[in-house]
């Protein structure tokens, strides 16, 4: 544990928002906890930044000239699978949906308690160091159902030999249901072992979610193959 903690205070998080004194109050919580921070104001910048940059996470507000955060993350999607929190004052349904539907990994609304943003980059990043590259130590195997791999020394997920790309929380949902191919898991039981904390109301994030691995690895993601809804119940990926 107090070697994941010093891992932690390594790490790199980008914070993107025009409204400056927010950025900064964000930056001085973060430096508080030992992290180094990195700013930008607007999505120009911080699709540069992660051009450029080792990051590990980023904040990122919605609402930003020249080019906002939806647009941004999508950008950064194209190229990165670094976890992704969005900032915004929107507090409406349509809007988070939109946001985990661009490749989003969690949604803070503001105005926010700063002790509940700390706790969910925590929670971001202790699962991106156990999902992603930085944790290898801890990879258990590879595992399959038909053509679809997950392998988690690599962590890759290839579908009949071609590489998928898909994001952190994306990976730890097929690992968990691959792992246990024909099992069925509950959207609490997926978000409470994937996302590693208690689970209230968590249908439409483990929806999206589910929804936009089917688009990556489905050829007709309406009639799904492998990710299977049992309805009533939850989700499992089909023994093939």
């Amino acid at each position: 544990m107090a070697d994941l903690m010093q891992k932690e205070k390594q790490l790199n998080i980008l914070v993107c928002d025009d409204d400056r004194e927010i950025a900064g109050a964000i930056e001085i919580y973060l430096r508080n906890e030992g992290y180094r921070v990195l700013k930008a104001y607007d999505g120009f910048q911080a699709l540069e930044t992660a051009r450029r940059e080792t990051l590990h996470l980023i904040i990122m507000d919605i609402m930003m000239p020249n080019m906002d955060g939806i647009q941004a993350t999508m950008k950064i999607r194209e190229e990165k699978n670094i976890p992704i929190i969005m900032l915004s004052a929107k507090s409406e349904d349509y809007d988070k949906i939109t946001g985990l539907n661009v490749g989003a990994d969690d949604y803070v609304t503001k105005p926010f308690n700063p002790l509940e943003l700390i706790a969910r980059v925590k929670s971001q990043l202790r699962r991106y160091t156990s999902l992603g590259s930085m944790s290898a130590a801890q990879a258990a195997g590879i595992y399959s159902s038909g053509g679809l791999c997950v392998d988690d020394n690599e962590k890759r997920v290839t579908l009949d030999g071609e590489e998928v790309t898909v994001t952190p929380i994306e990976f730890g949902i097929l690992k968990l249901l691959t792992e246990n191919a024909g099992r069925v898991y509950s959207m609490e039981q997926i978000y409470e072992q994937v996302w590693q904390e208690p689970a209230y109301n968590p249908e439409n994030t483990v929806a999206v979610h589910v929804r936009r691995i089917r688009e990556k690895i489905e050829i007709d993601p309406k009639n799904p193959k492998y990710l299977k809804v049992v309805w009533g119940i939850g989700y499992k990926i089909e023994k093939i």
